[in-house]
């Protein structure tokens, strides 16, 4: 590679350069922020809010916790982590303010308006000092990340001594004719119910997409190691369609 060669990656099962990917990632989650939730629970017949309860319930919220959402988007993740501490603070985090402003005109976050802030930032250059948080999150945000290493190397900056990273994404079933079914599902079906409720079947194409590069359980497992965890453990969710992956900053 010669020294001008442009890095690239991946943006569904497009080759990209690395510069441009962030872009396109925000253009996706411009284009569905006022349908993100909606098509959500459609996407997923409602399972997602399962996943999220599962979350909440081996992160185990504590009262006084601040907690750094990543990708947050329109605050789920931090509305229902609040709920369980019932008093904390919560940070989120991400790079589309489109997504931002439909989560803070939510209730939940009119009525903890106080125990939240929202910022626009990037996962792999945090605007925030070291050791600044007790918990982090991201929830479907992680594969959309242009250098998921570097997201994570961030995580462990932030995070405090004794801080815990969980992030929630989509994964890979260990049965391939299971993995096979869900994909004919996935291809077939997501893309139509964007373009149907969000009007935009390219970027529910894109998201699709970004499912199937992500790494496998324990592949991904062994990246946050890599960025400084301990006693890192995932656990599969709906057999593996989704993952929550655990680990603590030492």
């Amino acid at each position: 590679m010669t020294e001008n060669s442009q890095k690239t990656t991946h943006f569904g099962f497009q080759t990209v350069d690395e510069d441009a990917k962030a872009g396109m990632v925000h253009g996706v989650f411009t284009n569905v922020a006022s349908k993100y939730d909606v098509m959500n629970d459609a996407m997923s017949m409602g399972i997602h809010r399962i996943w999220k309860e599962a979350m909440m319930d081996w992160l185990a919220p504590r009262a006084g916790q601040q907690l750094l959402d990543v990708a947050g988007g329109t605050g789920d993740i931090s509305f229902k982590f609040l709920k369980r501490a019932g008093h904390g603070h919560a940070t989120i985090c991400d790079m589309t303010e489109s997504m931002l402003v439909e989560g803070a005109q939510r209730p939940q976050a009119r009525e903890r308006a106080d125990e939240l802030d929202w910022v626009v930032g990037d996962a792999m250059a945090l605007p925030f000092p070291d050791n600044s948080f007790d918990v982090y999150t991201i929830s479907f945000g992680i594969r959309n990340v242009t250098r998921i290493q570097d997201a994570l190397d961030e995580a462990f900056r932030v995070l405090r001594p004794g801080g815990r990273i969980m992030v929630l994404e989509f994964s890979q079933l260990p049965n391939a004719a299971m993995q096979k079914a869900y994909d004919l599902y996935s291809f077939n079906v997501i893309p139509k119910m964007g373009k149907m409720i969000a009007n935009d079947e390219e970027s529910y194409q894109y998201l699709v997409e970004s499912i199937r590069k992500f790494p496998d359980q324990e592949t991904f497992a062994g990246m946050i190691r890599k960025a400084g965890f301990d006693n890192v453990k995932y656990r599969n969710l709906s057999m593996g369609i989704a993952a929550l992956h655990s680990g603590w900053k030492i």
